[in-house]
């Protein structure tokens, strides 16, 4: 009969050890809802060992934050190869996947937790929204992006924010079309932007002559068309 040896870790091990224990905690339940001593017990180590580490739960919280950042961020990331409407989609399945996977983490992050206030908190999440508006902005080929644009992209990644932490509140809408509906509502952002802005449009005009009728840029005019019948007709401005 042989007894097993518990492997000694390495400092750094050891620290990468208990921040995936802390993340995978903390995308189940909200992180101010965890205690040090479920760390220590779930990664199999006493809780004054937890503090030779980490000085206290803030600091594994902002570890714990600092690598799911990281993982959001990445989501946002897509080869610049085919119509734009299909990376879109594909980032939107992406994104959803962090959320679906870390859902009360994702909430208490972006709604605020333990760490709420903290500038290291909340230079974390600046990261993560502008490395999004980033990603967005380098596939429109834009060059320096115009003011509008930039607008736009911003808009738009608060309102995928936004929208999956409603989603996340009993998840009434199925998941597939609210992924599809952000995709057309980054077009419909843009279009408005367009009917202000010549720059703008040349913008939305380029990215749509490379769209296929199948894709969701196409799918969105099929549906506005379908919708037009419908919609009163608007009466001709009076002039003075």
């Amino acid at each position: 009969m042989t007894t097993g040896v518990r492997r000694r870790m390495g400092v750094e091990e050891r620290r990468q050890q208990l921040i995936g224990v802390a993340l995978e905690l903390f995308s189940r339940r909200a992180p101010d809802e965890v205690s040090i001593d479920e760390i220590a017990a779930a990664a199999g180590i006493s809780r004054p060992l937890v503090y030779h580490y980490f000085p206290g739960k803030q600091s594994l919280y902002e570890a714990a934050l600092r690598r799911a950042a990281d993982e959001l961020a990445a989501r946002f990331m897509e080869p610049h190869e085919g119509p734009l409407g299909a990376r879109l989609l594909r980032v939107m399945g992406r994104f959803f996947d962090f959320v679906d996977e870390h859902g009360p983490g994702f909430a208490a992050l972006m709604r605020g937790g333990p760490a709420v206030g903290s500038s290291t908190t909340n230079a974390m999440i600046d990261g993560v929204r502008q490395a999004a508006c980033d990603q967005i902005v380098a596939h429109l080929d834009a060059g320096e992006p115009p003011a509008r644009l930039e607008l736009v992209v911003r808009s738009w990644v608060s309102l995928a924010e936004s929208t999956a932490l409603l989603w996340l509140d009993g998840r009434r809408v199925p998941r597939a079309e609210l992924e599809l509906q952000l995709v057309h509502d980054f077009a419909a952002l843009a279009a408005v932007s367009a009917a202000y802005d010549e720059e703008m449009a040349g913008i939305v005009l380029r990215v749509l002559a490379r769209e296929p009728a199948d894709g969701p840029f196409g799918d969105l005019l099929t549906r506005l068309s379908a919708l037009a019948p419908a919609i009163p007709a608007v009466p001709a401005q009076r002039l003075p």
